[in-house]
């Protein structure tokens, strides 16, 4: 199971690449525009629709995603087949679909299934595609249905085993969205202490996207508490209301940037150059903007430990700031951008002690995080599972550096890739590779048959031979240069 989460975390890598372009969109256009949301200004209205245009289809990129990092193979039949799956789902439980089915008005369909396009769903159709992916990809069908062989068929087999999905969730998802509005009505009795309660779960849930069903119980008026809406509106009373996204602003943009400084300090000498870019992309978006996902993906799903004390630290942050009052709002998320504007709103609290809050919540992020890495060896970004101790690579000289010509740096990157894939055996030899940050990954019939030597004298780093079927080729940042050679060296 531990080693299925660090798969899955390193398969997240790929959607979640793309998000810290939202907070660069959202930050500008908000800044201009921060009360019409483009409304009011053409430029600010392109910039806002276009990070809009990813953040609404987040749990998209991550069924699409998905089924990409987790299959054997990265073939766009995977990405294909993780859209058609999400869509289907998606089609079948949309509140338009399930009205159709109760015979009902679309305004009265259950609020559990105008959530419905949610992470959750992406996550959970990403998995099940990869898993169909790799039982499917390589199945020969008899004869006369042979044009739907191996590839071909995983899309088929995707679409017939969401409808088999949707089912499943017609009935069970209300159950699970109403537990947790259930929940949220509970948590709204117990004042300061509800508010950290809250903050836990909204951490807590979010690799999940049910965290939306406590939101909608606290921040709107799903049971009257309406904590959003009231804010901005500068109605209830001072130093309660906003008590449900006060405690937000240290976390977001002063906790998680710390526990961003702490993984890069942690991470393997090697791997620091290639996490360290991930690690400032999310820490300037998170505290710019608010936007955590780039930061929280990265080290969920590979230490769930780790986020454990993430969830918990954020439902102190939040209980504390309930108890003294402190009380600031947002519209987007807990970022510089919201915390500037909000502290203008006459009902904010002394919002400038969030701040004094959030200085000290970076390093007490910083350190726990650093203390929980080190103590338990957890898997952050830069600290997968090895099996020798690298060399510093990130500028080593075996790997070959692209000459201001191109035509000579594809040469440069073939010539290696020949001579590696010559050294792992050749076609008849390899079943399958692929790369990471820094290596070439393979499965081969027998490592036995590997040329260490040959492969070493090509300019890779070091060859790790893990059993008689696995071995890891170390390369470099450039690897996918490498891989992608010699992925024509095994196609031709």
């Amino acid at each position: 199971m531990k080693r299925f989460l660090q798969k899955l975390g390193k398969s997240f890598m790929l959607p979640v690449a793309i998000l810290p372009v939202v907070s660069i969109l959202f930050g500008i256009g908000y800044s201009i525009d921060f009360k019409g949301w483009g409304a009011n200004n053409l430029v600010a209205a392109f910039l806002i629709r276009a990070g809009l245009a990813i953040i609404d289809n987040i749990p998209l990129l991550f069924a699409v995603g998905i089924p990409v990092g987790l299959s054997k193979e990265r073939d766009g039949a995977a990405a294909l087949s993780g859209l058609a799956g999400f869509l289907v789902v998606r089609n079948l439980l949309n509140a338009d679909a399930i009205a159709l089915y109760q015979k009902i008005n679309v305004k009265d369909v259950p609020l559990a299934f105008t959530k419905i396009d949610n992470v959750f769903i992406g996550i959970l159709v990403g998995i099940m595609v990869a898993y169909l992916y790799n039982r499917f990809s390589r199945t020969e069908l008899p004869a006369a249905l042979s044009f739907f062989s191996g590839r071909r068929l995983v899309p088929i087999m995707t679409v017939f085993c969401s409808i088999l999905l949707a089912v499943v969730l017609y009935f069970v998802w209300p159950l699970v969205f109403g537990a947790l509005i259930a929940l949220g009505e509970n948590i709204v009795k117990a004042g300061a202490a509800g508010a950290g309660i809250y903050g836990f779960f909204n951490r807590l849930l979010i690799p999940t996207g049910l965290h939306h069903a406590l939101n909608a119980v606290f921040w709107f008026d799903t049971i009257g508490i309406g904590d959003l809406n009231k804010f901005w509106a500068n109605e209830g009373v001072r130093g309660i209301t906003g008590m449900y996204m006060g405690g937000f602003f240290p976390i977001m943009m002063f906790g998680l940037p710390g526990a961003a400084l702490a993984m890069y300090h942690t991470a393997k000498k090697d791997r620091k150059q290639v996490v360290g870019s991930m690690l400032l992309g999310g820490a300037i978006a998170a505290f710019v903007t608010g936007l955590t996902e780039p930061l929280e993906f990265l080290f969920m799903f590979l230490s769930p430990l780790l986020y454990l004390v993430h969830a918990v630290l954020t439902g102190i942050s939040l209980a504390i700031a309930a108890a003294f009052h402190w009380t600031a709002g947002f519209t987007f998320s807990a970022g510089l951008i919201d915390l500037i504007f909000s502290s203008r709103v006459p009902i904010a609290n002394q919002p400038f002690m969030l701040v004094i809050m959030g200085l000290i919540f970076f390093a007490l992020y910083y350190f726990v995080f650093k203390f929980f890495i080190l103590k338990f060896n957890l898997k952050t970004p830069g600290r997968e599972d090895e099996y020798v101790e690298y060399r510093d690579i990130a500028g080593d000289d075996h790997a070959p550096t692209a000459p201001s010509n191109e035509g000579a740096a594809l040469t440069a990157y073939d010539k290696m890739a020949q001579n590696i894939y010559q050294g792992l055996g050749g076609k008849e030899n390899i079943v399958s590779f692929d790369y990471c940050a820094t290596r070439i990954r393979t499965e081969v019939k027998d490592t036995a048959r590997i040329d260490q030597k040959k492969i070493k004298e090509a300019g890779a780093v070091n060859i790790l031979i893990n059993g008689k079927e696995n071995a890891q080729v170390i390369i470099g940042p450039k690897v996918q240069f490498v891989v992608d050679a010699m992925h024509k060296i095994h196609g031709a």
